[in-house]
């Protein structure tokens, strides 16, 4: 499903006037389709109270479309207008034609009737601000007709809500949102789903997003460079697996990470990679940790390497890294397709210095190496080095939460929060880089201005050791050929599926990393096209495949690797 900005969405707009779409057609079809909506949601809305809150622009001009069809199929049809529309305004005489009972905020007794209407409605239709209205404060009349909008919301028996194009006062682009907003139950989007709706506060607010066409010819949508992660693309982009293939078929995976205070960061994340379908997984991690790693997953060869001496944590150092170069270039590792350095490795002197040796030298010492992963303390530590992307021609993805983002950035969490599908594309042209913001709605982004965001918001995930599992699985999937765009997006999405899984399991307050892990088979499964009815011991039925995208209801009626 493709996102789009507020200025990219009026882009479209222009584009199909330019084809002989006026603005007046586009108006009608989103007041249709949100008429169709309407109509849906009450069942059969013939003899109940829809009220309609027109605002005084194209958003307002949407809903009294809305509400003239909605009178004309047989509805009780109420409008409220936030200021009193021209006499001339032709949206406005088809309502009036059409025998629309309409209230303004602009009567003497208007806003006192407000309360009444709300009382009355089983459905209410917001139409006062769509994109325009997320960038302003919002106060006067319209603070207090949402704050009754509200109250009604809150109260014994609230009517439904359907908000058009965006929830008043959610910004289209950043998903921040007013405190006046009020919660939707639908929101009905006109061309496209907005970006903002794939953010928070902007998700919840909301509620169920439906992405309607208003006539924009195919083609001007042809390039959006923003889309929603969904199963079909995903499904879509994993490899194929030949009846035929033998392990070195699916590419290995090697996970540098692992310190003597977080030697579970490195199983995590080997065996993500393991299961997300590479034929052979290697550990570079302190050799102390070999005897721990090797009776959790005895699947992955070792590759052990020697910490600093001097480290009280058992902390890899350059030494280390070149050791590890040297395996990768011509030794036991020179046939890995994927790298993996960062989790666990800890954030001190020596594993600093083991990630500046390893970035400066993997280019010339890289094997059959084709991408690198830098995740957890490695981003840590790359923010230190200025100039790296210059240095480094490795095809990378970064997987940065936001406290690591504003760190390689230079800025605050807050500035990252604020728009964090900006943040992750300018640090992704930046850097060279695919980035992965993590955190809820997790953005991918990569060099040449595309992205892909996650409409999943699981406090299961904030939990310790979830990020070194996606670090594995992006691992894993660029080993077996993936692009690193593609891969990261198929990580986030298998990842948050995996997390959806556990917390209807074990609730998100109970739900630990390695529970992903046991969810991640039937995850896998399901991509295959396979479903086994079970999901490795968690109970959770696999989940339903994606809807194709939303339009408006139909009006009423084998050999060694090594």
């Amino acid at each position: 499903m493709k996102l789009v900005t507020a200025a990219q969405m009026a882009a479209l707009e222009r584009a199909a006037a330019a084809t002989g779409v006026s603005e007046r057609t586009m108006m009608e079809e989103a007041g249709l389709a949100a008429a169709q909506e309407a109509w849906m949601a009450v069942g059969a809305a013939e003899g109940r109270t829809i009220l309609v809150l027109c605002g005084a622009g194209n958003n307002g001009g949407d809903g009294l479309v809305a509400a003239t069809h909605l009178a004309g199929w047989g509805a009780d049809v109420r409008v409220y207008l936030l200021r009193a529309r021209a006499e001339t305004d032709p949206v406005w005489l088809a309502a009036r034609e059409a025998g629309v009972s309409a209230d303004s905020a602009d009567d003497d007794d208007g806003l006192a009737r407000l309360d009444a209407l709300l009382s009355e409605a089983s459905l209410v239709v917001d139409a006062l601000l769509g994109t325009g209205g997320g960038r302003r404060a919002i106060e006067g009349r319209l603070a207090h007709l949402l704050s009754r909008l509200r109250a009604a919301r809150d109260g014994p028996a609230p009517p439904h809500l359907i908000a058009l194009d965006l929830p008043s006062g959610v910004d289209a682009d950043s998903g921040a949102a007013d405190p006046a907003s009020v919660a939707a139950d639908l929101t009905v989007s006109f061309g496209h789903s907005k970006v903002g709706l794939s953010q928070l506060p902007g998700l919840e607010l909301a509620g169920r997003v439906l992405p309607v066409g208003i006539g924009i010819p195919a083609a001007a949508s042809a390039d959006l460079p923003y889309e929603q992660l969904d199963f079909r693309s995903v499904q879509e982009a994993l490899p194929a697996r030949s009846a035929g293939s033998h392990k070195g078929s699916f590419g290995a995976a090697v996970v540098a990470a692992g310190s003597r205070r977080y030697p579970g960061a490195a199983r995590l994340a080997a065996e993500a990679a393991a299961r997300s379908g590479t034929g052979l997984v290697a550990f570079a991690a302190p050799e102390a940790l070999q005897p721990l790693l090797v009776s959790g997953l005895p699947d992955a060869v070792h590759e052990p390497l020697a910490p600093a001496a001097a480290s009280p944590d058992g902390e890899l150092d350059g030494r280390a890294a070149r050791t590890l170069l040297r395996a990768l270039g011509s030794g036991s590792l020179r046939r890995a397709s994927a790298l993996l350095v960062g989790p666990g490795i800890g954030t001190g002197r020596g594993a600093r210095g083991f990630v500046r040796e390893l970035l400066a030298g993997l280019d010339q010492a890289a094997g059959e190496l084709r991408a690198l992963v830098v995740d957890a303390d490695a981003l840590s530590a790359l923010a230190r080095l200025p100039g790296w992307a210059d240095r480094l021609s490795l095809p990378r993805v970064l997987t940065p939460h936001p406290g690591e983002m504003a760190r390689i950035a230079r800025c605050s969490v807050a500035d990252v929060q604020s728009n964090r599908l900006q943040r992750a594309l300018d640090t992704a042209r930046e850097t060279g880089s695919t980035v992965v913001l993590k955190g809820a709605c997790t953005v991918v982004a990569a060099p040449d201005g595309r992205a892909r965001i996650s409409d999943q918001a699981n406090p299961m995930l904030a939990t310790a050791g979830t990020g070194d599992v996606l670090a594995g699985l992006v691992a894993g999937l660029l080993a077996q050929g993936m692009e690193p765009f593609d891969a990261a997006s198929a990580a986030v999405y298998i990842h948050a599926d995996c997390g959806r899984r556990v917390a209807e399991s074990h609730g998100t307050a109970a739900g630990l990393a390695q529970d992903l892990l046991r969810a991640l088979p039937d995850v896998m499964s399901l991509l295959e096209g396979r479903s086994r009815g079970h999901t490795s011991g968690l109970g959770i039925a696999p989940g339903p495949l994606a809807a194709p995208e939303g339009r408006a209801s139909a009006p009423p009626g084998g050999g060694s690797l090594w």
